[in-house]
């Protein structure tokens, strides 16, 4: 074979070799435009969905549409179940797709991502012992009992009653120092960031401002069983009720009542 056969040869296998490449290519490329041309199915906003809203709220303002595949969002979601455990940290406006990038779980949202319909997030002030510093932590359930006086005609009446149930602890108040003294938690304010409906809060508010004192606090949280919690039978406690609760007959015709 001369050396002039030889080159002819190796040119002609060179393009039958690019001759294949750009088949190859080419073959790819259409397959590439006619898949993005295929329709996909994802979730779009049926009206604005505000930041705050709860991905499981939100089901009710999508709905489903197609879309050429190149044109779906990143993050697009086609299920719900994708963002029901989610908090929109972003508004979606009506007709955008819905992406998990507009979402965010509880935690990355705060205090806010825990709020839904009426709850409200109230801080409250206290000492040491009234807000269980030290032992309440985030996500803690508690009541509220207060002792309340009340005066009819010059004379004065003290009742105490658990007057809110089940409230949800959502940053609880600072931990005392270490070595601090138990008895010191008196009268050493500390706060605590708890949900409740907004009636709650008005009930709230109003023992703070008639059952606390300044030598004597009318008021405190008291922790409730992270399971199998269950309530006693509302009442009202006075005088009367702790001193005759549990006596004997006998012990009640010693007390004359």
């Amino acid at each position: 074979m001369t050396y002039r056969v030889r080159n002819i040869g190796i040119a002609v296998a060179l393009a039958v070799i690019a001759a294949l490449l750009t088949s190859f290519y080419v073959t790819n490329y259409k397959r590439h435009v006619q898949r993005g041309e295929d329709h996909v199915t994802v979730l779009v906003a049926k009206h604005d969905i505000p930041v705050g809203t709860a991905g499981s709220d939100a089901v009710g303002m999508m709905s489903t549409t197609e879309v050429p595949r190149r044109s779906v969002v990143p993050g697009s979601i086609s299920s719900p179940d994708e963002i029901k455990s989610l908090v929109a940290s972003q508004e979606t406006f009506a007709g955008e797709q819905i992406t998990t990038q507009r979402f965010s779980s509880v935690a990355q949202t705060g205090v806010e991502g825990q709020l839904r319909g009426n709850l409200r997030a109230f801080q409250v002030a206290g000492d040491q012992n009234q807000l269980l510093a030290g032992t309440l932590k985030d996500n803690d359930h508690v009541d509220l009992v207060a002792a309340i006086t009340v005066g009819t005609s010059g004379t004065d009446y003290v009742f105490s009653r658990v007057v809110l149930r089940d409230l949800k602890v959502l940053q609880a108040p600072s931990t005392p120092a270490p070595g601090a003294k138990i008895t010191g938690g008196a009268g050493q304010t500390t706060y605590a960031l708890i949900a409740m409906t907004d009636s709650q809060a008005q009930k709230f508010q109003w023992v703070l401002t008639n059952a606390d004192s300044s030598t004597s606090p009318g008021w405190h949280l008291e922790l409730r069983p992270i399971t199998h919690a269950t309530d006693s039978p509302d009442h009202l406690d006075s005088v009367k009720t702790v001193l005759r609760d549990g006596l004997s007959r006998k012990a009640l015709r010693a007390l004359g009542r």
